[in-house]
């Protein structure tokens, strides 16, 4: 089975010496050899400010990016004490032994007593 065609250009679509003396003949034939070389001025005046406006336009935009990079994340710190009664709290600011005493006696002294069974979830009826 032959490849696909492509058309005559490869996908780069380069001029050769070829075809770069043949579009030289044809500028000199629609312009003339007085005002080719004026054009010529013109063609490079262009693409100069082309390739100028096209390095601007792509600065600004990596510049923006780098921007966007630099930003400061915020950063979330922890809180400045521990929540009263937490693990950390107990740990680092442990209670005075009075404390600890008292609270120690307190749970003796309470009965434990047995949490009350959970009622059974009432079924809806069936329609």
């Amino acid at each position: 089975m032959p490849p696909p065609f492509h058309g005559i250009y490869d996908g780069y679509m380069n001029l050769g010496f070829p075809e770069m003396v043949f579009l030289f003949i044809l500028a000199l034939l629609i312009f003339g050899p007085k005002r080719l070389p004026e054009v010529g001025r013109q063609i490079g005046r262009f693409m100069n400010e082309f390739k100028r406006a096209s390095n601007e336009f792509k600065a600004q935009i990596e510049s923006e990016i780098n921007s966007l990079e630099a930003e400061v994340k915020p950063q979330i710190l922890p809180p400045l004490h521990a929540p009263l009664n937490s693990l950390a709290s107990r740990i680092f600011n442990p209670p005075p032994p009075e404390q600890l005493a008292a609270a120690e006696a307190k749970a003796e002294a309470e009965p434990v007593s047995e949490p009350e069974p959970t009622p059974a979830p009432k079924a809806a009826p069936d329609a």
